[in-house]
């Protein structure tokens, strides 16, 4: 049975100019195509895979500059919201969407990443090494309030409401505002992320949903991280 893997990156309101979204999203590319080589060659997303794959580009920051004064990735009066696909098929690659630069009170800026749900993408893709860095990419470029990167189904076994900041994963990030992460137990760790936040691993083998030891020690750590108020939505809503 397939079991999706997505990293998810979210910050509250936070105006930026197409010029320091763009900024952004270089380094976020740049950094993302250090954690494999998959995520080395990119595509604008478009209504079918055929148009997609004419419309390669090169994630530079005269490109996002160019793309963001496009009314189709303007998002509202202020924002910017954009796709990218790595052009592999039968869902063995990634796809990111980002959100930055909107003010918006309802919903938070984000930056997304889709993994493959089946091998052997899956297996190429969805391992601890990988996605430590994905997250690293994530949280270097973006700066988020906080981040996620964890099966679907495994949120749904620790969150009621699913939003952003409710919950923990197979990995998750807390900036500094949140508060400072406590100890935690084995076989958890916890990283540093320069002077930005603190990065929390429940296991060094893959999470998954379906093992039961591994929702356990993910319903103790949110426990935790709870009582502490680290775990509280990005946007009140």
């Amino acid at each position: 049975m397939s079991e999706p893997y997505y990293a998810g990156a979210y910050w509250g309101c936070h105006t930026e100019s197409a010029e320091e979204c763009a900024r952004r999203a270089e380094t976020f590319f740049r950094l993302l195509s250090a954690a494999h080589p998959d995520y080395t060659r990119w595509f604008e997303q478009a209504n079918s895979t055929k148009r997609a794959l004419q419309l390669p580009f090169e994630p530079s920051f005269d490109t996002f500059v160019r793309f963001f004064g496009k009314k189709k990735y303007q998002a509202g009066k202020d924002g910017f919201s954009f796709g990218a696909w790595t052009g592999h098929l039968e869902n063995q690659g990634g796809m990111v969407l980002l959100g930055c630069g909107g003010d918006a009170e309802v919903a938070p800026n984000n930056a997304f990443l889709h993994f493959p749900s089946e091998p052997p993408g899956r297996d190429r893709l969805v391992t601890l090494p990988v996605l430590t860095e994905v997250m690293r990419a994530m949280l270097l470029a973006w700066e988020p309030d906080w981040a996620v990167a964890t099966p679907r189904d495994f949120r749904e076994h620790l969150s009621r409401t699913q939003l952003p900041g409710t919950f923990v994963g197979w990995m998750t990030y807390f900036s500094r505002q949140r508060g400072e992460v406590p100890p935690l137990p084995e076989p958890v760790r916890t990283e540093p992320v320069e002077d930005k936040g603190t990065l929390v691993i429940l296991t060094p083998e893959r999470l998954t949903a379906t093992n039961p030891e591994h929702v356990a020690l993910g319903q103790r750590v949110q426990q935790i991280l709870e009582e502490r108020g680290l775990l509280r939505k990005v946007v009140e809503r």
